[in-house]
């Protein structure tokens, strides 16, 4: 990508993972997750980070952000899914600081993942409010929604 400025981009991602969030809070199983006080990080490869918490309840807000950093910041750090690293470490297909990362400090919750646009940009990102696999899919969705209008 010849500019470098993701900064617009990130923007219409959050704003379309805004626009999701309420057909997920439908989900009685997300909705009891964080009482819709959501999160999403996302890293990119030359370690600038983003930020974007959804929600009123701060203090709640304060610990989601964390989850979807330490999630967006571990797989910035291996190139891996969030879950799918921790098997890796535990089944000593990687050695346990091999990334930096000791065995107390591994995430293990899904909701943090690799993504490439398709202009070949990398991102690492983290997503924390819902259960593990919705997480995954808000970003895959988001990113895929701002994708197709920017060809548009």
């Amino acid at each position: 990508m010849e500019n470098n400025d993701l900064s617009p981009t990130i923007n219409k991602l959050f704003e379309a993972i805004e626009k999701l969030i309420p057909g997920y809070m439908t989900n009685p199983a997300d909705q009891c997750i964080s009482n819709g006080n959501l999160a999403a990080c996302i890293i990119e490869e030359n370690g600038l980070v983003h930020g974007k918490m959804f929600g009123t309840n701060n203090l709640r807000l304060r610990q989601t952000y964390k989850v979807a950093w330490t999630k967006a910041s571990q797989v910035w750090l291996t190139g891996v899914k969030t879950g799918e690293y921790e098997k890796m470490v535990f089944n000593k297909e990687v050695g346990e600081n091999a990334n930096g990362i000791e065995a107390p400090d591994l995430i293990g919750w899904e909701g943090g993942q690799p993504l490439q646009m398709k202009n070949g940009t990398k991102l690492s990102v983290g997503f924390s409010g819902f259960r593990g696999t919705t997480d995954l899919e808000i970003m895959v969705r988001a990113l895929a929604e701002i994708e197709e209008n920017l060809t548009e």
